[in-house]
């Protein structure tokens, strides 16, 4: 019989690897020595930082003059938040190469530069809300007037793209309406657009692609203007953006994709590089779970599955609120030279 003090003090095998540890704040002195220690930390910091130094990777290997095509994925609630702001920015420095988002990563790109969302509270009649016209999402109030003011413009806007439909004979994809509606910014708008996705994308020409792009207010836009008119003249081509898209991907020499959410974005960027064996790097960013089957949920490993993802691929999943993580991450990588 083994004794109980065997049992409890099993002896254990030789472990090598990195020490756990954190920063000793005496010894730091700002955000980014802070950040070194993410690693090493464990739990989802250790992913963080492992987020951090495959990005770097990429960075280094692009300002060496290698090809590192980036994608960027992301659901329309970090455009509600106040990561918009950050990823104009990304695009504006030319960090990323390939947009997939989905309709409200449009359209709300849009509306702030009209008119800002405002910070809120989770806990409020909701029942009052609607009555006061006020619309939720989490903590973030979106009046409708917004809304409203959206639509002044995009009416103008459909009358354009309309126009040019008629001139060329054949529809645009959403790709080309959302570049044309970053072209319409430019000649619109004021110094309010220097803070916006579509801005920037139309004028680095960096494609933006949403294949639901009806899923939102500009599906809404959409069947006012053609019920008001009785108008089915205006067509947004899909079909053609997922050639677009995919060639992207199988053209290019290594690819890198960092997907914030999950949803349709996720999965447009994935499955294009499915096209050409697989990403080569992968950050996740998420709060979904892979219980139910959800492509959402789905980590990393199960891309290499499909071969959406290279078996030998540098791949991390970091399980937290985007909002708290991809500013860190985006601060840190971007701060140092490659």
């Amino acid at each position: 019989m083994t004794e109980p003090k065997e049992i409890v003090l099993k002896e254990s095998a030789e472990v090598e690897g990195i020490p756990i540890e954190g920063p000793w704040p005496d010894e730091v002195s700002s955000l980014e020595e802070v950040l070194d220690y993410y690693e090493r930390i464990g739990f989802q910091a250790t992913h963080l930082g492992r987020a951090i130094e495959i990005w770097r990777k990429v960075e280094k290997k692009r300002a060496e003059g290698n090809e590192v095509r980036v994608f960027l994925g992301y659901t329309s609630n970090i455009v509600s938040s106040g990561l918009r702001e950050i990823i104009a920015w990304l695009v504006k420095e030319g960090k990323v190469d390939v947009i997939v988002t989905t309709a409200g990563g449009i359209e709300e790109d849009f509306i702030k530069a009209l008119k800002p969302f405002i910070l809120g509270d989770w806990n409020v009649n909701d029942a009052l809300m609607r009555e006061r016209g006020i619309n939720r999402i989490g903590n973030i109030f979106v009046p409708n007037d917004r809304y409203i003011e959206f639509e002044k413009y995009m009416i103008l806007f459909f009358e354009r793209v309309l126009e040019m439909e008629r001139e060329t004979g054949k529809p645009l994809t959403a790709s080309e309406f959302i570049r044309e509606l970053g072209k319409y910014m430019d000649e619109k708008l004021g110094n309010e657009k220097e803070r916006s996705i579509i801005y920037w994308a139309y004028k680095r020409n960096v494609p933006i692609f949403c294949p639901a792009i009806t899923d939102g207010s500009i599906g809404d836009m959409l069947y006012f203007f053609k019920e008001e008119r009785g108008d089915r003249e205006l067509i947004i081509d899909i079909a053609n953006d997922i050639v677009k898209l995919n060639n992207l991907a199988v053209t290019a020499k290594e690819t890198a994709s960092i997907i914030l959410g999950g949803s349709l974005p996720k999965h447009a960027i994935i499955n294009a590089n499915l096209f050409r064996g697989g990403t080569d790097y992968a950050i996740y960013v998420t709060t979904a779970v892979p219980w139910d089957g959800s492509l959402s949920g789905a980590p990393p490993s199960e891309g290499v599955s499909w071969g959406k993802i290279k078996a030998k691929a540098d791949y991390v999943e970091i399980w937290a609120d985007a909002t708290l993580v991809f500013p860190l991450m985006v601060w840190k990588v971007m701060r140092e030279k490659p």
